[in-house]
């Protein structure tokens, strides 16, 4: 039997929240009479059409019809299941909850994880005192100083130490009344390898406490303080009670003001968004990495319409926006790019006193680019526009990522640029886009996202439709695709997560996506695309050799191309091998 709370309980909730409390964190209300107005914050509007009751406790919009009572407003605005809604007012407003009968496992569980909770709790209060007074985290303030970060958003955040010393949180644990099972499933000890005892899993750290949006703390990300400490990071375990990949750091900070902005800044790290919101940059979380995950996309899509990816400038993070641009396929949220000063983040700009760099980063974000336009570019940016060949290259990379963009101006200006960077003539490029857009009508581009599940990355170049087609059909014919993988080099592929997939594959081809490490979510997500190309997409020995051929030429393409970058002369063989290729693939398609 599931656990409920009493409905007196639910109503006692009710009437102590204050509706017109709540709503105005998302929308600015006025008084109108008895009730309250303003714009709605579920659709775009310029005339207020929302309409709050305060003393029944009620909203309703008469634009867009959405309705309901003030958990139900909760429950859409913040992304919560109902039990959390009713336990975020009752927290908020200082009402004590009472539950049906339930049961006797579920309490137990219940119970424990409220156990765990608060021992998380009482640790993150132990860390930021510890940071605040003791004499040794002397080391931490000045490193957090010397980034720039004031006392006020470091309290703000909980931000704190773990001493060097191997037993102080065990100890406090313990004397705190908290067994040793209890404290290891939090996450805040380790067994010694030789097993005879445990030890403080952070030890010499600056810890960052990393909460729901609810607030309570799921777990502790932490910095090394020691110059020859490894690993410069370390993280609470994967736990039921941490995962990850779903959370976002500082999102209980941050979620009124990314609803009410209907906009959130994703950055990389604790101490950029540290920085962002000491500059009054409210909206902004961290993925914590630079990989977004389908949890995050889905936890934000709760609170906005729109992203903001301001990730640092190097290779990881381009590469990661662009998978981001996967990630997010299929779903509302729409991504944009603020593009960073090359060598910084948004730490180095916000916090080191330069107003300058402030208001460039300020400016970035205002400035952000459509995804789709920056991986434009970026492939622009890449292209070799001294040759012929390269100019061939770069435009075949970008057609299938204009072609999935919708008709708009920015569409047919960006179309326009692509030709004046490669020197091509205007019609030829909208001549390729318009012949990829009916392959894509045709049914033989990325399969459109289904409710629920997370597409496969679009758009793909088409280089790298055949790597994945290739791989999926290898996976869909095994019998023949062991052959192909043997075949298939590294120098067939155009990234290397796509050659990393094909080495995983060659041994695991009947079950590609078992026994994936899950800390590669790179890997992860390609084979996985993998796979559910295989699943949709029809093969055949036919085809198979085709799209080899296709990335042998590709292969060829590369040496050529590197031959002549180099003011050389192709050799005669590698010109004959293409040629021989070129007759091959069209033999095939005739």
């Amino acid at each position: 039997m599931m656990s409920r709370f009493r409905q007196e309980s639910v109503e006692r909730v009710k009437e102590a929240t204050d509706i017109v409390e709540v709503v105005s964190a998302y929308t600015d209300l006025r008084r109108s009479g008895a009730r309250f107005t303003g714009l709605c914050p579920f659709h775009d509007e310029r005339t207020p059409s929302f309409s709050v009751d305060p003393q029944e406790k009620l909203y309703h919009c008469f634009g867009c019809e959405v309705g309901g009572d003030v958990i139900r407003f909760v429950e859409e605005k913040e992304g919560l299941p109902f039990a959390d809604a009713v336990e975020t007012l009752a927290e908020r407003y200082g009402v004590e909850l009472e539950r049906e009968q339930e049961d006797p496992r579920a309490e137990e569980l219940r119970k424990k994880r409220a156990r765990l909770s608060e021992l998380l709790e009482r640790t993150a209060g132990f860390y930021a005192t510890f940071l605040r007074e003791a004499p040794q985290a002397a080391r931490a303030r000045e490193y957090l100083a010397a980034r720039g970060l004031g006392e006020e958003v470091l309290e703000e955040f909980g931000v704190g130490c773990a001493p060097g010393t191997w037993h102080t949180v065990l100890t406090r644990g313990q004397q705190a009344g908290y067994s040793m099972g209890e404290i290891e499933a939090a996450g805040l000890i380790l067994r010694s390898q030789k097993g005879s005892g445990h030890y403080d899993r952070f030890r010499s750290r600056i810890v960052f406490p990393i909460r729901d949006a609810r607030g309570r703390v799921q777990g502790f990300g932490a910095r090394a303080l020691l110059p020859d400490q490894q690993p410069k990071y370390v993280n609470s375990p994967e736990s039921e009670h941490y995962r990850k990949r779903r959370t976002l750091y500082g999102i209980e900070r941050a979620r009124r003001e990314i609803a009410k902005a209907g906009r959130a800044v994703v950055v990389e790290g604790y101490t950029d968004v540290l920085a962002c919101h000491q500059a009054q940059i409210r909206d902004a979380v961290a993925v914590m990495g630079t990989a977004i995950t389908p949890e995050q996309v889905k936890l934000l899509s709760a609170y906005a319409e729109e992203a903001v990816l301001a990730l640092d400038a190097d290779r990881a993070g381009r590469e990661a926006m662009l998978r981001a641009q996967g990630v997010a396929s299929g779903k509302r949220l729409r991504l944009r790019v603020a593009r960073m000063p090359a060598g910084k983040d948004p730490a180095d700009l916000l916090a080191g006193g330069d107003g300058a760099s402030a208001t460039a980063f300020r400016e970035a974000i205002e400035a952000a680019e459509d995804l789709p336009v920056f991986h434009v570019r970026m492939l622009l940016d890449d292209a070799d526009t001294s040759s012929p060949s390269g100019r061939d290259r770069g435009l075949d990379e970008v057609v299938g990522v204009i072609a999935a963009m919708p008709d708009s101006i920015t569409r047919e200006e960006l179309m326009r640029e692509v030709g004046d960077r490669l020197d091509a003539d205007p019609g030829l490029v909208s001549r390729r886009v318009a012949g990829a857009r009916r392959t894509e009508t045709a049914g033989s581009s990325t399969p459109e996202a289904e409710p629920g599940r997370v597409a496969a990355p679009r758009p793909l170049s088409g280089r790298a439709q055949r790597e994945m087609y290739l791989l999926a059909m290898c996976v869909r014919l095994p019998a023949e695709g062991r052959g192909y993988v043997e075949r298939l080099a590294d120098e067939h592929f155009s990234s290397p997560v796509a050659a990393r997939a094909r080495a995983w594959l060659r041994d695991h081809l009947d079950e590609p996506t078992q026994g994936l490490s899950r800390d590669d979510h790179e890997l992860v997500a390609y084979v996985t695309q993998v796979k559910m190309y295989s699943e949709r997409e029809p093969a055949s020995p036919e085809a198979m050799e085709l799209n080899f051929l296709e990335l042998e030429k590709a292969r060829l393409d590369d040496q050529i191309a590197a031959v002549e970058a180099n003011g050389g002369e192709p050799p005669v063989e590698l010109q004959r091998r293409r040629a021989e290729l070129t007759e091959r693939i069209a033999r095939a398609h005739s």
